[in-house]
């Protein structure tokens, strides 16, 4: 194989390598990144019935507090955001103790997948709190993302629930220049069949970037006369 051979072979293996990966199962993702596994939710064991049942009567809590008080922000996509707190304090009243799941390393990480962990009948399983609309729930748009972590968040086997909130923005009016958003209706989702897609991305560091020395290079630089 020639020089040229050899660089159109590179360039092949590059751009196969950047073609997203597609419906990939998540139970089998997240079981590769954590060793532990997805449990599928069994409509058929009492157990799970049980769970399923608070799990209801938690979001029909949530909702109506989100109703009552109303979530105040700029933007749809944001309303996400606040849901997480109320879910959490609606999984405190009917018994389930939500907390923020427990890395490897032992501490506590609101950042990233899953939002919550709860535990029934001694066992650990695991939440994430959505939200949509009308306009955008049949639709393609991305709206479930996690990422691989060393220190990563799913520390046992269990189930893994999204609880989702459709959201609507209460008439035209605004307060303080943000909107006020309200729940229409919910789901309940177990996340064990979800098929989901891999991206891939190239990055580099400040060091790389900035120090003329690892590949960009620095055609021009200057300072600036600052004031005291």
């Amino acid at each position: 194989m020639n020089e040229k051979e050899y660089l159109a072979h590179l360039e092949q293996i590059v751009k196969q390598y950047l073609q997203p990966l597609r419906n990939i199962p998540f139970n089998l993702v997240i079981e590769a990144i954590s060793g532990h596994k997805v449990i599928p939710f069994n409509k058929d064991d009492d157990e799970d019935r049980r769970l399923l049942n608070l799990l209801k009567k938690a979001v029909k809590v949530a909702g109506q507090a989100i109703n009552k008080k109303g979530i105040e922000r700029r933007r749809p996509n944001e309303v996400g955001n606040d849901v997480e707190s109320f879910v959490s304090d609606a999984l405190k009243r009917v018994g389930l103790s939500p907390q923020i799941p427990q890395t490897r390393s032992g501490r506590r990480k609101s950042a990233g997948y899953p939002d919550l962990q709860i535990e029934f009948q001694g066992k650990v399983h695991y939440i994430e709190c959505k939200t949509y609309n009308k306009q955008n729930v049949n639709t393609t748009q991305r709206s479930f993302y996690f990422s691989p972590s060393e220190d990563f968040k799913v520390t046992a086997s269990g189930h893994h629930f999204a609880l989702c909130f459709e959201t609507y923005l209460v008439g035209p009016s605004r307060k303080d220049g943000f909107n006020i958003y309200k729940v229409r209706s919910w789901k309940i989702l177990s996340l064990e069949r979800l098929l989901v897609d891999v991206k891939h991305e190239f990055n580099s560091d400040n060091k790389r970037l900035y120090s003329g020395k690892d590949g960009a290079k620095i055609l021009a630089s200057g300072n600036f006369k600052t004031g005291r």
